[in-house]
């Protein structure tokens, strides 16, 4: 009989106890054989001892399932489930919970030694499972994907354990053991994995559509049209480029990943390195009509870092501004010993543009996000740069803040250790 199914049956117990009494003690009053306040009193007394019995009755199963384990020489299945990082419980054989580890205790507060896991744990699936095993003593998976308090997903492996010299069901010790493994981390990785697969294949497609229509079109019509052909060739090579930008940004970017976790070991000047930047795009600001303001501290700056990486994360933040805030006129470039406890400086990028809104600041970083396709595509924007200088910033250590409102133009602080 499974957990559910026992307290089913203490429960019409108690209830069908309580019913004659109340009966008998109404039979008894309409007769006259006993005052109210005795009729009452003497139910309210049985009721009493009934409720009393049923819940030692409980307690006193619960102590033959546990008790035993623990004399008969099984604490090291306690013990053993308290090592586990995961969280893990053990049900005895009428499915209540006779223990839980600390990683279950902190993740599933509501979960009780004592009580039957449908109490607290009532997904279908797995007490459906929990009934499986009792069963038929057969091990059994199953996947939990909870909402709230936050989406999460784990997998759930239900195990019967018993004495090697029993048999399953003749098993007085017998019990279940449920240890739940975090599916969250790999979901979330494998969503990803699919939406920049979908958003690569996307931006690819298209300028190979176009590419391939206009070729069809120089094949046929247009053959002997050398204004059209002019005309058509310009477009494929700003098409070429625009893919060839996206497969280098798409490269950069699984380099960084591949060394995501390795921490640089080169040194570089910060002051040094924003002024290379500042001359590299010069020529493009002044083509926008920017002025490529640079502000940094007397004497030498030195960050443990990547020299191509930490450069390639200025040139991206200061060709954004460039491209995004050139009604502002002006893109500085600013140095600082950072205020924020474990960092050295602070190194920000500021344009006095449109700006964003503040509820589109935490997308800014997302892989293909645009705030406006079109205007990004003009600009031949891959939607990439800004994910790239995030894992940039990560592998060194470093912190990356976006603040900006419409009309206030785009703030970008990269805080950097020593």
């Amino acid at each position: 009989m499974d957990s559910r199914q026992r307290w089913q049956s203490v429960v019409t117990r108690t209830s069908l106890i309580l019913l004659v009494s109340g009966l008998v003690f109404a039979g008894l009053l309409i007769v006259g054989e006993l005052s109210p306040v005795w009729a009452i009193a003497g139910f309210a007394g049985i009721a009493a001892v009934t409720l009393l019995t049923a819940r030692e009755g409980a307690d006193a199963e619960l102590a033959s399932e546990a008790l035993p384990i623990r004399s008969g020489g099984m604490d090291d299945v306690f013990a053993f489930a308290d090592a586990l990082n995961e969280p893990c419980l053990l049900l005895g054989r009428s499915g209540r919970v006779i223990h839980r580890n600390h990683a279950a205790a902190r993740q599933y507060p509501s979960v009780q030694a004592g009580n039957p896991i449908s109490f607290s744990m009532r997904n279908p699936d797995l007490l459906r499972a929990v009934d499986a095993v009792f069963a038929t003593a057969r091990p059994q998976m199953v996947e939990l994907h909870e909402t709230l308090p936050s989406e999460s997903w784990h997998r759930v492996l239900i195990t019967p354990l018993h004495l090697p010299e029993h048999e399953w069901f003749e098993d007085p010790q017998r019990m279940l053991v449920i240890t739940f493994s975090s599916l969250t981390e790999l979901k979330r990785v494998d969503a990803m994995r699919s939406d920049f697969i979908a958003n690569a294949s996307h931006e690819l497609r298209t300028p190979l559509a176009s590419l391939l229509g206009f070729i069809e079109t120089l094949q046929g019509p247009a053959a002997r049209d050398a204004a059209a052909r002019v005309k058509f060739l310009d477009i494929m090579q700003s098409q070429a480029r625009r893919m060839s930008n996206l497969v280098d940004d798409l490269l950069s970017l699984s380099r960084i990943e591949m060394y995501q976790h390795v921490r640089p070991t080169g040194c570089v000047d910060l002051a040094v390195l924003l002024a290379e930047v500042r001359e590299g795009l010069q020529v493009r600001a002044e083509e926008a009509g920017i002025v490529l303001g640079l502000e940094v501290p007397a004497g030498t700056h030195k960050v443990t870092a990547d020299r191509e990486q930490l450069y390639e994360v200025f040139e991206n933040l200061v060709d954004n501004a460039i491209k995004y805030g050139a009604s502002g006129k002006r893109v500085d470039m600013i140095l600082r010993p950072s205020n924020r406890q474990n960092y050295a400086y602070t190194a920000s990028v500021i344009d006095y543009g449109p700006g964003v809104p503040e509820d589109q600041v935490p997308r800014l970083t997302e892989r293909f996000y645009r705030l406006d396709v079109e205007a990004s595509r003009r600009k031949k924007s891959t939607g990439l740069g800004l994910a790239i200088v995030k894992h940039i910033v990560q592998r060194h250590r470093g912190l990356m803040t976006i603040k900006s409102r419409p009309g206030e133009g785009l703030r970008i602080d990269v805080q950097l250790p020593g």
